[in-house]
């Protein structure tokens, strides 16, 4: 039986549930604002410089979700899948920026939104490709995706090398309960709204108990109710590095996949009672997404990608209106002319934004695993799914490793998602290969005989 829903991917939920369930996304595409702040501290940029990185950074994640969100012919995948500045570019993205300033970070970040566009109309070829465990493979990490940035910001970990503090810790514990708590054995609005009242509950014991999140909140007071979005660079001025051009459209190509798995794995609890993919909607999707990168490199804003957490999130609550997306990008958008609202948001407790990742996070795992391990099991599947999370996990767990690899290695071997993706498609059709000349040999034999 498919899932019960509480508003399915079409319903438009009442004004009041609209509103309130878009900010418990808000609250989750509010972790990725802290990329372009620390990008603009690795280069000692000036307030205003930073201020407008945020700005144009949440002006194309915002106007990205509401893309995603639309189901038009060409455009968006139609499903809750909203958009975030996108990590895996963070490290390009600073070279482009050190090697030619910003004009080549800009021109560099419209590449890889190009690429991801040249991609789109491919990933309709691909359906046969990508059979239902293959499928609950990538949806299950989806959730691991998100592991390294939850538990590091829920045990309060900003450096490598920072001591745990048991306060922290319990302050990360104690909202992850109470999420939990609310999401078990909460009713109606508890359930939908669990994530929020366990974010809510943690910020106000991480105020009382931590000295640092009180010394945050100071720099509240010294922001301004409402900034017109200032550019501290020339909209016209590209540039473009032919050494950076690999790199990029790698990272592009990379990008596509991650966005892929989030798109698969939306589309897999939007509308469980598909038997298999449907490619027309992730194709759109890829194209929404593509061209939010690209939004970002003109603006100047930092790359965009799809978020994972909001994916968790939307399952564990059972809310998948893409409406909610709709909503929670005009909200982003809206809150990028109020830096004092920005400024808030941003000095949430670290605890309480990785306890609110995992538990966004599990559902996704859970979900996926449920989905790989439907049906019969073969041995065959035993060796494509192993392999190929045996080396995804590596990129996690071993990172130096492929640091040593090649370029164009390390570009597919930087994280479980994408790099567990392709293994799994490329071993699935070597251990499938007497099948599928068996049935080109019955398909050649046919008029024959």
């Amino acid at each position: 039986m498919p899932p019960k829903y509480e508003y399915s991917v079409n319903e438009v939920p009442p004004f009041r549930h609209l509103i309130v369930l878009s900010l418990q996304h808000v609250f989750l595409m509010f972790v990725s604002v802290s990329l372009p702040v620390i990008f603009a501290g690795q280069i000692n940029a000036s307030v205003e410089f930073t201020t407008a990185l945020v700005t144009f950074s949440m002006l194309a994640a915002g106007i990205g979700s509401i893309l995603q969100a639309i189901r038009t012919r060409f455009i968006g995948s139609g499903y809750l899948c909203p958009n975030v500045c996108g990590p895996s570019y963070f490290s390009l993205s600073l070279s482009a920026m050190w090697m030619g300033g910003m004009p080549l970070m800009r021109g560099m970040i419209i590449i890889a939104g190009l690429m991801e566009v040249a991609l789109a109309p491919v990933v309709q070829k691909l359906k046969h490709i990508f059979p239902n465990y293959v499928v609950g493979l990538v949806v299950a990490l989806v959730g691991v995706s998100v592991i390294n940035p939850s538990v590091t910001s829920m045990f309060g970990l900003a450096f490598q090398g920072d001591g745990i503090s048991p306060v922290v810790v319990s302050v990360g514990f104690l909202t992850l309960a109470v999420m939990v708590l609310c999401n078990v054995w909460g009713k109606g609005i508890v359930k939908m709204y669990c994530l929020l009242i366990g974010m809510l509950a943690g910020w106000v014991v991480g105020l009382l108990v931590l000295p640092e999140a009180r010394h945050a909140l100071s720099a509240v007071g010294d922001a301004a109710w409402f900034a017109w979005p200032r550019m501290p660079w020339k909209v016209g001025k590209l540039a473009f590095d032919p050494k950076l051009l690999l790199p990029f459209m790698v990272i592009g190509i990379s990008g596509s996949l991650k966005s892929l798995g989030n798109l698969l794995a939306a589309q897999h609890l939007s509308e469980p009672d598909l038997k298999e993919p449907d490619f027309k909607p992730i194709r759109n999707g890829l194209m929404a997404d593509g061209l939010s990168t690209v939004l970002a490199g003109l603006l100047g804003g930092l790359a965009v990608d799809t978020s994972s957490s909001n994916i968790g999130l939307a399952g564990s609550t059972k809310v998948l209106s893409r409406w909610l997306a709709v909503a929670a990008g005009v909200i982003f958008i809206l809150l990028a002319f109020f830096p004092k609202f920005t400024v808030l948001m941003s000095q949430m407790p670290r605890p309480v934004l990785g306890a609110a990742i995992l538990f966004a996070g599990c559902f996704m795992i859970v979900t996926g695993l449920q989905e790989m391990l439907a049906g019969e099991w073969e041995v065959r599947r035993t060796f494509v799914v192993g392999i190929a999370l045996f080396l995804g996990l590596s990129t996690a767990f071993q990172p130096g490793l492929y640091a040593r690899a090649p370029r164009v290695i390390q570009a597919f071997f930087t994280d479980p998602l994408p790099t567990a993706t392709i293994l799994a498609v490329l071993l699935n059709q070597i251990v499938n290969l007497d099948r599928t000349w068996a049935s080109l040999r019955r398909r050649w034999a046919g008029p024959s005989a």
